[in-house]
């Protein structure tokens, strides 16, 4: 029999690249310091390292012979989450929640578990945790205790076990840094065996139709920890965005195989766990102040949903010689092409001012539509007017100054009328197919230029 040798490789605990020495940057990410060693076994032995613990294989079968009526999905009853992935659980489905310690990731599954255990039976796998502190924490949240099951486990062989045994119809993975294989040599959380335990569990959903959540870490840079494969793996990807400080929490879909992605949903963080907040739109403009110069009223789709945002400009004259330009919430370089478009096309002198732009409540915006408003905004703090508070603007914004078209106008529009607003600044080539026949007052605009004359009136 052919013996076995052990091969030290080294690997990039971001993406996974492997090499035979050390590198301090990695060809594959671009990213420093990820290089780990790791020890391999080859030869004989080598197929035991990776013995799959569950086959998977579904046979050949014509398209109009499969049935879909499995397909079928399961409601949790917390709305925020349901719309976020598209209307509900789908069974034998794999999916990756994500983000900063304490941020709520626990949490918000214990909720879940609960609405689900009406469902099915739900095992929980805590590898963090013992059983008394998921206890002591079910308790705080007052969850539905019948039908779930908990364990503190992270050997990947034992949670097999007991997933034969209980033959769930939920499992939760809290989390997938912790869990291990334990034919294979790397530590908890190491590229090798973040992949094989993260492959395991994806069979597990699909052969034997058990809904699989994985909770997951992200690094200091705010990335999900180990692998990007692990991305690839699941169904679903969903990630709480920003930071545990703050007491609304965004959670986004950034893959949804079932659903559209950019989704978001929003909770509060309570003494009794996350609360879904329902009307999201009137929490981000709630606390606005309307005597302010320099803070302008748009409306950003986010996947689906409508949401009405304040943007907030500060510009200052700058004590330094190169002027500072700092975005919370939107895309910096975007900014400083906006800037660079006052500068030239109107005429706005911003080369010795420090321009400050904040989105209001910490959600991050990563459509093309704030543009038009940002511009206003920045206008609006530079000649210190203060702009219409009954009106929102929103528009892309190009390198000529033109105002360039935005979907979704409609769904835009009946959220700004539900909430009181009565005029709307859009582009003006959104009113040849403009199908909103609301109460607000619309004004189209092709150029920032016209855009900023019509709000300083």
């Amino acid at each position: 029999m052919k013996s076995s040798k052990i091969k030290t490789v080294f690997m990039c605990q971001n993406c996974g690249y492997e090499s035979a020495k050390w590198l301090g940057k990695c060809p594959g990410c671009n990213k420093w310091n990820t290089f780990v060693e790791e020890k391999q076994a080859t030869g004989a032995s080598s197929s035991g390292a990776t013995r799959q613990l569950t086959g998977f294989s579904s046979g050949t079968f014509a398209l109009n012979d499969i049935s879909v009526k499995s397909f079928v999905r399961v409601k949790t009853n917390i709305t925020e989450f349901d719309n976020m992935i598209g209307g509900g659980i789908v069974p034998g489905s794999l999916t990756l929640l994500g983000g900063a310690p304490g941020i709520g990731k626990s949490t918000l599954m214990l909720q879940i578990s609960s609405a689900l255990a009406k469902s099915g039976t739900v095992l929980y796998i805590s590898g963090e945790e013992s059983l008394s502190q998921i206890k002591s924490r079910a308790e705080r949240l007052k969850v539905n205790k019948d039908g779930i099951f908990l364990a503190s486990e992270t050997n990947l062989e034992n949670i097999v076990d007991a997933i034969n045994k209980l033959e769930p119809s939920f499992l939760v993975i809290d989390s997938i840094q912790t869990t291990y294989h334990p034919e294979l040599s790397g530590a908890p959380g190491s590229v090798g065996q973040v992949r094989e335990c993260a492959a395991e569990l994806l069979r597990i959903a699909k052969s034997k139709h058990i809904t699989v959540f994985l909770l997951g870490h992200v690094t200091k840079d705010g990335d999900l920890a180990g692998p990007r494969i692990l991305e690839h793996i699941v169904d679903t990807v969903l990630y709480f965005e920003n930071e545990k400080q703050q007491i609304y929490r965004i959670l986004r879909a950034y893959k949804n195989r079932f659903g559209a992605t950019s989704e978001i949903g929003i909770f509060e963080m309570k003494g009794d766990g996350l609360a879904e907040v329902l009307n999201p739109s009137l929490i981000f403009i709630g606390e606005r102040s309307n005597n302010v110069a320099g803070n302008i009223i748009t409306a950003c789709v986010e996947g689906t949903r409508p949401l009405l945002l304040e943007i907030q400009s500060l510009v200052s004259r700058t004590n330094f010689g190169l002027p500072r330009r700092m975005v919370s919430g939107y895309d910096l370089n975007r900014v400083i092409i906006i800037i660079a478009v006052l500068e030239k096309r109107i005429g706005i002198p911003l080369e010795n001012q420090d321009v400050f732009i904040n989105i209001a409540g910490g959600i991050k915006v990563k459509e093309t539509a704030c543009d038009l408003a940002i511009a206003c905004a920045i206008a609006s703090a530079n000649a210190n007017f203060i702009c219409p508070p009954k009106t929102i603007i929103f528009g892309e914004v190009g390198l000529a100054g033109e105002v360039r078209a935005v979907s979704q106008i409609r769904e835009r529009l009946q959220e700004a009328e539900k909430l009181g607003f009565q005029k709307a600044i859009i582009p003006k080539s959104n009113l040849k197919s403009l199908e909103y026949k609301g109460k607000i007052e619309i004004v189209g605009v092709d150029t920032v230029q016209v855009a900023v004359a019509h709000i300083k009136k």
